[in-house]
C-alpha cells in the first residue's frame, strides 16, 4: 500500500497538510474547509496512521518527506505538531518541492534540556514511550488531554479529539513508538538560518506542549513570520480555523500582500 493522500479544495495554491502524532489527516478538516476556495490541498495520513496504517513506510522524517514529495506536486507544506518535523525536514532538504513552510504549533526541537528552555519536559516524553508498551489506549488518551489543555474549551476540544482519533482505525503501535523517538531526538535548530523558503510560524498562546516562545525564537532564526493566536491551545484549527487561515495569507499569497502595500 502507498501513503493515503486526500486531495481537497479547488483553489490555485497547492498545499500539503501533515497531522500530528497518533492522529490522521481528517483531524485537520476545519482548516481544510477554511482554505478550500483558496488552495488545492493534499491531506496526508502519515505512515502507520489512519488510511496509511498498513503502508509499511517509516515515519523517519527524511524518508517520510521524500515519500510525500513523490506523491504531491511542488507545494507549500504545513505541518502540525509532529507533522511539523517532517515538513521542516522537507523544506530544508527538498526546497524545489517545498515552495513555503507553515509550522503550526510545531518546533525544531520538542524536548527541553539545559540549552533549550522552550521544550516539553523530557520526563513526559519518556513516560509516554514507557506507557505505550503497557497501555496503548490510555497513553493516547493522556496525550489528547495534553493537546486540549490550555484551550478556551479544553473539555470540548478533548471530546472532539477523542471522537476523531480512531475514525480511520487505530494507528500502528510500531509507528507510534517511532514517533516518540523522533520527538525525543529531533533537533533542527542549527539548520534554521539555512532555510531557503519563506516560512510562517503559528502558535496557540495557551499551548502547553509547544510553548509560543519556542516558535517565536524559531521564526526569528529564519526570518519567518510569527503569529500567536490568543485563545488557542495546541490544536488551533479547532475553534480558530479562520484565524489560522488568515495567518497563512502572507505566506500563500505574498504578491497580494505587496499589492495592498
Amino acid at each position: 500500500m502507498s501513503l493515503f493522500v486526500d486531495r481537497r479544495g479547488q483553489g490555485p495554491v497547492p498545499l500539503v497538510l501533515l497531522h500530528g502524532w497518533a492522529m490522521h489527516g481528517g483531524v485537520l478538516a476545519p482548516l481544510v474547509e477554511a482554505l478550500e476556495t483558496q488552495c488545492t490541498m493534499y491531506v496526508v495520513d502519515l505512515p502507520g496512521h489512519g488510511r496509511s496504517r498498513d503502508c509499511g513506510l517509516t515515519l523517519e522524517p527524511r524518508a517520510c518527506a521524500a515519500a510525500i514529495a513523490g506523491l504531491t506536486p511542488p507545494a507549500f507544506w504545513l505541518g502540525w505538531s509532529l507533522g511539523g518535523t517532517i515538513a521542516l525536514t522537507a523544506a530544508l532538504e527538498l526546497p524545489r518541492q517545498v515552495r513555503g513552510l507553515a509550522m503550526l504549533c510545531a518546533t525544531p526541537k520538542f524536548v527541553r534540556d539545559a540549552g533549550w528552555p522552550y521544550g516539553a519536559d523530557d520526563q513526559l516524553v519518556h513516560q509516554l514511550a514507557s506507557d505505550l508498551e503497557t497501555d496503548y489506549h490510555a497513553t493516547i488518551e493522556r496525550f489528547l488531554a495534553l493537546e486540549a489543555m490550555g484551550s478556551a474549551d479544553p473539555r470540548g476540544e478533548l471530546r472532539h479529539l477523542r471522537e476523531l482519533v480512531f475514525t480511520r482505525g487505530e494507528p500502528d503501535l510500531r509507528v507510534l513508538q517511532e514517533g516518540i523517538r523522533i520527538l525525543e531526538s529531533s533537533d533542527r535548530r542549527a539548520a534554521l538560518p539555512d532555510l531557503a523558503v519563506p516560512s510562517a510560524w503559528i502558535s496557540g498562546r495557551r499551548d502547553r506542549l509547544v510553548p509560543p516562545r519556542a516558535m517565536a525564537w524559531s521564526a526569528s532564526q529564519c526570518a519567518g513570520q510569527y503569529t500567536e493566536i490568543q485563545q488557542a491551545g495546541h490544536a488551533p484549527f479547532f475553534g480558530h480555523a479562520d484565524a489560522v487561515a488568515q495567518a497563512l495569507q502572507p505566506l500563500l499569497f505574498p504578491s497580494s500582500l505587496e499589492q495592498v502595500r
